[in-house]
């Protein structure tokens, strides 16, 4: 782990450096509170810090307050270092947001002992932020494909009207649905049918715009957001993910299965219109790119 030592004294930095090194860990070593706040204000800066009280520029209750006041996330363990063992001290040490005191002359065990808490606490928080995230991950992406799922999608499309509204700028949404999906389905089984939704979902992302975002609303269907530029029309966009759709062969079984999509898409052309409406306009054309044989895009009145 990296540990900073702020330590103005150069005989108790070189000890603590030492002490430190010995159990595997790489000293990041200050010689005054300001040099300290300086290396604590970087990205990817030490973890776990000793801090000595008394320092030139800054002593090392006014570092502390002030790594406290950049809101790390996760925050770092601080240690002060000092020569008052009063426990009133202490607290003032503490209070300035210190997470654990060293009171001079330390010795090595306590040194040693007050940093694996300090280490403990660190994973523990790795482990709780990590999870956190795996938490939020799994309630805003589809569990077979990755994608943003049915309710992600649409917050998604939801901010992205009101900030194109904002801007004057036009979006085009495609409902896309993988055509004979039951058949498929029926005559492949589901975990076939899994496999095509994957490989229909990787060759989508792959060839997305950056700036596009596609999730799964459920089933085989899948909407897609492309902000209009002014070099692009929205039947350019996704004729060209319905080709590239429909180049995708699944060969490993017998028959082969070979995969088209039919898109329905709807536009805002620069002007309100309720998340609702667009998704209808979406549906209304989708249904007759279904009915008129498939593999095919239509777009909606004004797209």
């Amino acid at each position: 782990m990296h540990i900073l030592i702020a330590e103005d004294d150069p005989t108790s930095r070189h000890l603590l450096k030492i002490m430190l090194e010995k159990e595997g860990h790489t000293v990041v070593p200050a010689t005054n509170g300001a040099e300290a706040l300086q290396l604590m204000s970087v990205p990817n800066a030490p973890r776990l810090a000793i801090l000595d009280w008394i320092m030139p520029e800054m002593d090392g209750l006014a570092v502390t307050r002030a790594v406290r006041e950049l809101n790390r996330e996760p925050p770092p363990y601080l240690i002060i270092l000092t020569s008052r063992g009063e426990k009133a001290d202490i607290v003032t040490g503490l209070a300035a947001g210190a997470d654990d005191y060293l009171v001079k002359p330390f010795d090595r065990g306590e040194l040693l002992a007050r940093t694996e808490v300090g280490q403990r606490l660190i994973k523990a928080q790795e482990e709780l932020i990590a999870s956190r995230e795996a938490l939020a991950y799994q309630a805003t992406h589809d569990v077979l494909t990755g994608i943003l799922n049915r309710r992600a999608i649409l917050d998604r499309l939801h901010d992205e009207l009101e900030r194109l509204d904002r801007m004057g700028q036009s979006l085009a949404v495609g409902l896309c649905d993988l055509d004979h999906f039951k058949r498929i389905n029926d005559h492949y089984g589901h975990a076939t049918g899994d496999t095509v939704l994957r490989v229909v979902t990787q060759c989508l992302t792959q060839h997305l715009r950056e700036y596009d975002v596609i999730g799964r609303l459920g089933g085989e269907e899948f909407l897609i957001l492309a902000p209009i530029q002014e070099d692009h029309d929205s039947r350019t966009v996704f004729e060209r993910l319905r080709r590239i759709v429909a180049e995708q062969v699944i060969d490993q079984i017998e028959p082969p299965i070979q995969l088209t999509l039919s898109i329905g898409v709807a536009c805002t052309q620069g002007q309100k219109i309720s998340l609702d409406r667009l998704l209808s306009l979406a549906d209304e054309a989708l249904y007759i790119a279904k009915n008129s044989g498939r593999n095919q895009i239509r777009l909606a009145a004004g797209c």
